[in-house]
């Protein structure tokens, strides 16, 4: 299997990449797409490619080596955090203008671009605008406007579609060994998102909390019952956050403990507390958006079952995301019309706005969007 085979549905893209790495090559590309379509997936790939003799096997050590992030001249950039600071592109930048340690290039791979911050966008701009013949800069945001625009205009764009339902299928079947049944429900859940479908289908805790959600709007009969289902979304949200962050803030504190001589010396030296404090301060930023993630990706859920509703009532022949839920979907579109639906619609775009843009706390951004639903 080549490098290229785990980008889902994305056909012109690779064609456009290929053609890169066999002589069209630039040395920065902004690559963008929808949730779920793959831009950390397709950075990879051509990393792996650009380094690799066969332009991306799959199976030679360069492609091994991408793929686990163990390359010595591909470095990968992720944050948990709410932003990338200057002083992370700065490093960037100094490591980037290294010569690689083979015979390739140094690649530098920023997944979440949108998250620079204001300095931290002109420190790379910088480095885009004076570039390096042996470095190349892979940018990944989920549109163009989310990076500056001086930057855009010198990079090369990729721009990636949300995968076919059937598309999606075809890879859980082929590539994780799903069956295919279960495949095709994981496929419509996720709505094109290929690390959610791989969620939906092999971890059953996944599927269990997205249908408490898809079957929120059943339940919103009364203000109290509004209230509720809002708290409730709210706090399995911060109950995963605080999950996914327990271990690895322990870990964390252990090795700054570890690297100060805490641990051996039983003493906190000078400079111990101001590093503590920085690394709580990073701790806590991962936790909020860990929250905000976990809430977007229910109000993505929740804002399904009214497009599947709307579906019914307008008479298309679109498939239904919530085929399972046929029943409930056609009997809210008895009891409502197409109008009031929308401004549902319209209700949750405004929800996720504020809880993900304005850091309104998500269980008053979702109190106020239940009554609304209600």
């Amino acid at each position: 299997m080549t490098v290229w085979d785990r980008l889902v549905g994305q056909g012109p893209v690779i064609e456009q990449l290929q053609r890169a790495v066999a002589g069209e090559m630039t040395h920065a590309w902004l690559i963008t797409g929808p949730p779920g379509s793959g831009r950390s997936n397709a950075a990879s790939a051509f990393a792996a490619a650009l380094q690799c003799a066969q332009g991306g096997c799959g199976d030679c050590v360069e492609c091994h080596q991408v793929a686990i992030n163990a390359h010595p001249d591909v470095r990968l950039v992720s944050t948990e955090l709410l932003s990338i600071g200057v002083d992370e592109v700065r490093e960037l930048v100094r490591l980037g203008a290294l010569a690689p340690a083979g015979g390739g290039m140094q690649i530098v791979i920023i997944e979440d671009s949108d998250r620079l911050t204001e300095q931290a966008a002109n420190a790379l701009l910088k480095a885009i605008e004076e570039p390096n013949e042996r470095t190349a800069w892979l940018l990944c945001a989920p549109t163009v406007e989310d990076v500056l625009p001086t930057i855009r205009s010198r990079a090369r764009h990729v721009v990636l579609s949300t995968p076919k339902v059937e598309e999606v299928t075809e890879f859980l079947v082929v590539h994780e060994g799903i069956a295919r049944e279960v495949a095709a429900y994981a496929a419509r859940a996720s709505q094109g998102h290929i690390g959610r479908a791989k969620a939906l289908a092999h971890d059953d805790e996944v599927k269990s909390r997205r249908r408490e959600v898809v079957t929120i709007p059943m339940k919103l009969d009364s203000q109290g019952a509004a209230m509720i289902q809002a708290a409730n979304l709210a706090a399995v949200a911060q109950e995963d956050a605080e999950s996914l962050s327990s271990q690895i803030n322990a870990k964390e504190k252990e090795q700054l403990d570890r690297s100060f001589g805490v641990m051996d010396r039983g003493r906190k030296p000078r400079g111990y507390a101001p590093a503590l404090g920085e690394l709580e301060k990073a701790q806590k930023a991962r936790a909020t958006r860990r929250q905000r993630d976990v809430v977007d990706r229910s109000l993505i859920d929740l804002m399904s079952v009214y497009r599947d509703v709307l579906t019914i009532q307008l008479g298309t022949d679109a498939a239904l995301v919530n085929e399972e839920l046929r029943a409930d979907l056609t009997e809210l579109g008895r009891r409502t019309t197409p109008e009031v639906n929308l401004r549902r619609i319209e209700a949750i775009l405004t929800a996720r706005e504020q809880v993900m843009e304005f850091n309104v706390p998500p269980l008053l951004a979702l109190e106020s969007m239940m009554t609304a639903l209600r």
